[in-house]
This record gives C-alpha cells, structure tokens and sequence, in this order.
C-alpha cells in the first residue's frame, strides 16, 4: 500500500528519521541541558531495547504479569443491531490495571532500570497512565512522582486512590484549567531539575523524540496481536479500525499492525460540547501546526498563538494536540480522523454496558461510539474497535453527571 510515496510495508523501520521527525512533524524542542537528558535516553533505547536480554524480559513480564496476548472479542448482540456488520473489540480492558497504559510503562520502566535510574516522573489525565507507571514502579522498585491536575483528581477518584496504594507520590497541580495539559507542564519542570536521578516516562505517543516513537513501538504489541487474532477468528482482515484519540497511544499501538493493509482506519477525536473552541479537544480535526511540550504537531491555538483551552468528558482525551505521526498520517490522509461528542460517547457507554456487559472507558466509548456509526453506514463487512480501557474509573463520575439511563 502506497501513499505518497510512502512504503508501508518499511514503514516502522523509516519513521520517525534520527531527529525524530515524521515527515514535519515530531523532532525535539527543548532546551539544550534537558536535550543531553532526551539524547541519553534515546541511545540507551536504541542499544538496550534490541538486546536479547532486554527482549525476553519484557516478553515474560507480559506474559507473566501483564497477562498478554488480551483477547479479541465478538459483540455478538450489539452486532445483530446492524444487518450483516460484525463489530469486534481488542479487549485492552483486560490488560493488567485495566488499560492499554502499561504496555509502554513497564517497557519505560524496564528501560528506566538498565539506565540506572532510581525515580520515574510522569504525568496523567484519566488517572490509568499514573496507575501503570505506579505499578511499574513498584515492580521495578522505582520512586513515582505523579503529576495530576486539581481537576481530574475530582473526577478520578478511584484511580488516585490506586496510585496511593501503590506507593506513587500524587503531585496535584492547581494552575490553569487544572486538567492535563498543566500536568504535562509540570511534570516536565520537575524532570529538569532532576534528570540525572529520573527518567520521565511520557504517558503518549506525544513530547520530544524519542518518547513518540518509544511509546509507539511498546503500544505496537496490541496492534500485532489484533492483526493475527483477527486473522485467527475470521480467516480475513477487518474492513475498519477504530481507536480514540487524545495524544494517542492506544491508537497508535493498533493502528501499527494495520498500516500496510487494505483496512480503513480511524481516529476519532473527542468533540465535547461542540465545535466552538474551548468545548472540545479534536486537535487534529481542528488545529494548525504548532510547537508545545517539546514537539511539532497539530494544535488547537488561542487568539495569540498559545496552546487553547480545550474539553472532554474524558479526562484522557483532553489535550490540545496529539501525537506527531498521527499528523503525519493525517497529512498523508492513510488515517481518517473524525469526531464523536459528549451525548453519543455517554450512550455508547451505556450501549455496550448493558448488551454485551462490558463497560468501557470514557475515552474507548468515543471509538465505541463511531463504531456503531459505521456500523449503520455500511452494508456488510466488520469493524474492529480498540477497547483502551475499562469504566470502573468512570462510574461514579458517569452517574453522578448522567445518572443511570
């Protein structure tokens, strides 16, 4: 499959080039005293993420601890909604601590431990990426600063109760919209006063190279067990691929198994209460070209310039850029990006809850969401949905805003 001239099938192995660029996007904008840090991780990451040694540990850990391969699940009576469209979920759910998060935490931590560093500093938003960094962390027996805004701690409750009894220090951070931008810029001013000590363990396929492509190769487990699990199922590939998109990690995992397919792929960016700027966080839909937080992408930008004001009900989404290769794959128009709001993600929510008795994320109810939509556009064929994420984190706040539909 070709776009652009560009070959799919060496896709991985070309992009990002060594500064870290796809295509425009990416690179590494940071200042020079924390660029030795970036270069000091991204060649211990080129050296001892190829070593056999490292290799095997991360393929027992999981297997052993993760509990991988998670499965592929038919939905069978939310299917028999739509005619001959069969829909189906990569159930990242059942991923150890509930989310696709600690696919690459335990592969930073892992790699945090051959560094000999002896702290790991991150941020959240929904709460699952400071959990699986806790938890790797304590695996690895790491000290865990945890940056979280005031904001999403309310709303995440139950995830920041988690980080404490794993042992994380949960840093509440009280500036600007308090949600996860803030959270990011705080994180980052306390990894450049400790560095030498700490690895900052980036929670997307976001920030400066090489964490875009770091996090990307440890998601890329999901999208290679989706291809061959799909495959095993049905005997064919699906026609669609579907995961949400906030930084986007999840995404970014399963898509990898599918670029050089002929398999439409979806991104879908959480439209929140609307199109007006401020009510939403769909960056790639809506935004321009623009540095923030170490890296070039596309960003949704105030009146001067700076990173705006953006909104989600998820806490996971709602970031005013994403990943530089999700532009670059935008760009190249081989991902289709698109949108679900507020109102469809909460039915979605309670759609899947209640006919196949999985409740998911709020963030994987966005990709659930479009699922179903195209579930009702098309004649026939199957759609795969990345399940990033269970709900347990989301039902208090759900019921509190919605009640019980």
């Amino acid at each position: 499959m070709n776009y652009n001239n560009i070959d799919f099938d060496t896709y991985l192995k070309n992009y990002p080039d060594k500064a870290g660029f796809f295509g425009k996007y990416g690179g590494s904008f940071i200042p020079p005293e924390l660029q030795n840090a970036m270069n000091e991780i991204t060649d211990a990451y080129y050296s001892i993420s190829k070593s056999r040694k490292f290799i095997a540990e991360l393929r027992r850990i999981r297997k052993e601890f993760q509990g991988r391969p998670t499965p592929i699940s038919h939905l069978e009576r939310l299917s028999s909604q739509f005619g001959n469209v069969q829909l189906y979920v990569k159930r990242e759910d059942l991923n150890h601590t509930g989310a696709h998060k600690l696919n690459h935490c335990m592969g930073e931590a892992l790699l945090a431990k051959y560094m000999g560093k002896k702290k790991v500093i991150a941020e959240t938003g929904a709460g699952q990426h400071g959990v699986a960094l806790a938890t790797a962390a304590a695996y690895f027996g790491l000290e865990c600063d945890i940056y979280m805004g005031a904001v999403d701690i309310k709303k995440q409750a139950p995830n920041v109760a988690r980080m404490k009894i794993l042992g994380a220090n949960v840093i509440e951070v009280t500036h600007g919209l308090q949600t996860l931008k803030e959270a990011v810029d705080a994180a980052f001013e306390a990894y450049c006063n400790e560095y030498k000590d700490a690895i900052y363990c980036i929670g997307s396929v976001v920030g400066p190279h090489p964490f875009p492509m770091m996090v990307r190769d440890f998601q890329s487990v999901v999208g290679i067990e989706a291809r061959e699990q799909f495959i095993e199922m049905t005997g064919e590939l699906p026609d669609a691929v579907v995961a949400c998109v906030g930084g986007g990690s999840n995404a970014m995992g399963i898509f990898s198994g599918f670029l050089n397919d002929p398999v439409d792929i979806y991104g879908i960016e959480p439209l929140g209460r609307g199109e007006k700027l401020g009510d939403h966080a769909a960056s790639l839909t809506y935004g321009s070209e623009g540095i923030m937080h170490g890296f070039n992408s596309i960003m949704l930008k105030d009146e001067n310039g700076e990173p705006a004001p953006v909104y989600s009900v998820a806490s996971g989404l709602d970031y005013p850029s994403s990943g530089p290769e999700h532009a670059f794959l935008h760009d190249l128009g081989r991902v289709k990006y698109d949108t679900v709001n507020d109102d469809d993600t909460i039915d979605a929510f309670y759609t899947l809850s209640r006919l196949e008795g999985i409740i998911p994320a709020i963030e994987s109810s966005h990709a659930v969401a479009y699922g179903i939509k195209l579930a009702q556009q098309m004649e026939k064929g199957s759609v795969l949905i990345n399940l990033s994420g269970r709900g347990d984190k989301d039902m208090d706040y759900i019921i509190e805003k919605y009640g019980i539909r």
